[in-house]
C-alpha cells in the first residue's frame, strides 16, 4: 500500500499518523507527505472506485460554488487486488457543530444556480447505494426515481409489498407538494446529517457528500434526523430562504429517502419508520 501511494502521489515522504476516522463505509488515516498533510479513506469493495469517483466530483462542485468550506480531492485510486483509495486534504476540524451552525445554515442557504435541468454528470453514492443522477428536466421526476430506486431495492432484499402500495398513492398527487414553487436547480450535499459537518478555526466545514442537483430543502431532512443540527443552523438558513408554504409535508416526503436509503443499508430496524413516513405522505397527499 505505502509504495501504491509513494507512487501515485510522486512523493518519497509518506508517514503514517494512525487512523483518523472514515465513518462506517470506510476506513480513514492520515498521513504527512511532500504534498503536506493528506487524508485517505480506504475501501476494499467492488464498487469502491465509483463511489469515490463520485465523493470526489461533489468535493469538486462543492469547491467551485465557493460557499461552503470542503476537504479538495486530491487523487482516486484502484487498489490492485479490488476496490479503492480516495485521497484528499487533511483538514484539522473538530468534531461536531458548536460555534458555527448558524454560519452553516446561512451559508447553505446561499443557493447557487449553476445548471438548468436536476442531476448531476455523474453517479453519487449516499452510503454505499449508487443514485442515478441521469439530467432530468423537473424536480419531481428527480425525486420520484429515487424513491423507486430505493423501494425496489427493499422489494428485491426484503420481500417488502407494502412500501411500493403505499407510494403509488402518491405518485400521482406528487405534483401537490411543489404547488405554486419555481424550483431552481441548487447543489446539494446529498447526505448531511451531523457527522458529516464540523468546523475548523475559521467556520463550517462539510464532507462525505453524495452531491446533486436539487430542490434545496432535499438536504434538510436528514439535517433534523439522527441528532439534527439544532435551532440556530435552522433559524439561520429561514433568515436568509423563508419557509415555503407546504414545507412541513415537504420535509416529511424529503425524510423518506433517508429511512428508505437506510433501511437498504441497515436492514429491518428502519422498516416502520418508512412505512410510517410513507402513510404520513400518503395523507398529504391526500389533503
Amino acid at each position: 500500500m505505502e509504495e501504491l501511494l509513494k507512487r501515485e502521489l510522486n512523493t518519497s515522504k509518506l508517514k503514517s499518523l494512525g487512523r483518523t476516522g472514515g465513518g462506517c463505509i470506510s476506513e480513514g488515516s492520515s498521513y504527512d507527505t511532500d504534498l503536506g498533510r493528506v487524508f485517505i479513506k480506504i475501501n476494499g469493495k467492488e464498487e469502491a472506485r465509483m463511489m469515490f469517483d463520485g465523493e470526489a466530483a461533489s468535493l469538486e462542485a462543492l469547491t467551485s460554488m465557493q460557499v461552503v468550506k470542503v476537504p479538495a480531492p486530491i487523487k482516486v485510486i484502484s487498489l490492485p487486488k479490488g476496490g479503492a483509495v480516495f485521497v484528499m486534504e487533511n483538514l484539522e476540524i473538530t468534531s461536531g457543530l458548536s460555534q458555527h451552525a448558524a454560519l452553516l445554515g446561512e451559508q447553505l442557504a446561499k443557493e447557487v444556480q449553476a445548471v438548468d435541468k436536476f442531476g448531476f454528470d455523474v453517479s453519487t453514492c449516499c452510503g454505499i447505494i449508487p443514485q442515478d443522477n441521469t439530467w432530468l428536466d423537473t424536480w419531481p421526476e428527480l425525486f420520484a426515481r429515487k424513491i423507486d430506486q430505493q423501494i425496489s431495492m427493499a422489494e428485491e432484499e426484503y420481500g417488502d409489498r407494502e412500501a411500493r402500495s403505499l407510494w403509488s398513492q402518491v405518485v400521482p398527487k406528487l405534483s401537490t407538494f411543489f404547488k405554486d414553487l419555481d424550483i431552481k436547480p441548487a447543489l446539494l450535499h446529498g447526505d448531511l446529517w451531523n457527522g458529516n459537518a464540523a468546523e475548523d478555526k475559521d467556520g463550517p466545514v462539510i464532507f462525505d457528500p453524495a452531491s446533486f442537483y436539487g430542490h434545496g430543502e432535499f438536504d434538510l431532512a436528514i439535517s433534523n434526523l439522527f441528532g439534527g443540527f439544532g435551532r440556530r443552523f435552522f433559524d439561520s438558513y429561514f433568515k436568509v430562504i423563508p419557509k415555503a408554504p407546504g414545507y412541513q409535508n415537504r420535509l416529511e416526503l424529503y425524510k423518506l429517502f433517508h429511512y428508505l436509503n437506510h433501511w437498504n443499508h441497515f436492514g429491518g430496524g428502519y422498516q416502520g419508520s418508512s412505512i410510517r413516513t410513507l402513510q404520513s405522505v400518503v395523507k398529504a397527499a391526500s389533503s
